[in-house]
């Protein structure tokens, strides 16, 4: 039985006791889930007590589901676009945070606005723009209308902002130019708004069904939510097949997200101290 720490402040305590409860409630459906794709075929999750659990669910639904070429677009989708993104927050944010010209803050604002536009809003215009570009049922339909993001401009902006300037003018006196200073002085201390920025977008990408279903019919560029919604739509009673499949979609995200959750952690805790 668990004893509290007496040298623990009861205000440390309920803290850990409320943190204890909000985990639990967010990790029970997640291991709900886990548990019923080792269950056999049944109707309802109800019946999982009484059947031998196998592992049989998750080949039927990768062989099912044809989750390997959804896997490869995701993947080159997910990649393409964070890079993009990356490259223009990086020269963008470094802008916004280091130079001075008329109509910065104008700018700034024109960014922030940005985040409070819902993507969906856009549908029509962008599609429009990717059909006069002859660019429907293409790989860069699912890049290019998310290759710029606000948000992360404005991340790398804020992180720029705590780098001490004095790091900047001694690579100035070295005779380092601008795009050498963020070279090698700045995006190597920015790791961790990097990182940050790469796990947001990823993930994103990789959970994003409403570009692939509005701007892709060809089957060879389904992505993996596409395909795990067409596969939901096959096998609806099927609890365990689905929970397999749901399972596979999200492993290499969540893998992901724990192996850089520290420089996620940090980047995050960073961008709101300014210089």
């Amino acid at each position: 039985m668990f004893k509290p720490n007496p040298n623990l402040k009861s205000g440390n305590f309920l803290s850990l006791v409320v943190l204890l409860l909000g985990a639990f409630i967010v990790l029970l459906p997640l291991f709900v889930v886990f548990l019923t794709s080792f269950a056999p075929t049944v109707t309802s999750p109800e019946n999982l007590s009484k059947n031998s659990w196998s592992l049989a669910n998750y080949r039927v639904a990768w062989q099912q589901g044809k989750f390997l070429l959804a896997f490869a677009n995701s993947t080159l989708v997910a990649i393409a676009v964070t890079a993009f993104q990356i490259v223009t927050s990086a020269l963008a944010g470094y802008a916004l945070a280091r130079l001075k010209f008329r109509g910065r803050q104008a700018l700034l604002l024109v960014v922030l606005a940005t985040l409070v536009i819902p993507f969906q809003l856009l549908v029509i215009p962008i599609f429009l723009v990717l059909k006069w570009g002859h660019l429907i049922n293409t790989y860069w339909a699912l890049i290019l209308p998310t290759a710029v993001n606000g948000f992360g401009i404005f991340l790398l902006r804020q992180y720029f902002q705590t780098i001490p300037v004095e790091l900047e003018e001694a690579a100035a006196i070295d005779g380092a130019n601008r795009l050498q200073i963020l070279w090698r002085v700045m995006l190597p201390l920015a790791r961790p708004a990097l990182v940050t920025l790469f796990l947001f977008t990823f993930i994103g990408e990789w959970n994003d069904l409403f570009k692939p279903l509005v701007f892709t019919t060809r089957p060879e560029l389904r992505t993996v939510q596409l395909a795990l919604a067409e596969f939901q739509e096959q096998f609806t009673n099927n609890w365990p097949l689905m929970m397999a499949a749901v399972t596979i979609a999200t492993v290499p995200v969540m893998a992901l997200f724990l192996i850089g959750q520290r420089q996620f952690i940090q980047g995050i805790a960073a961008t709101g101290i300014k210089n």
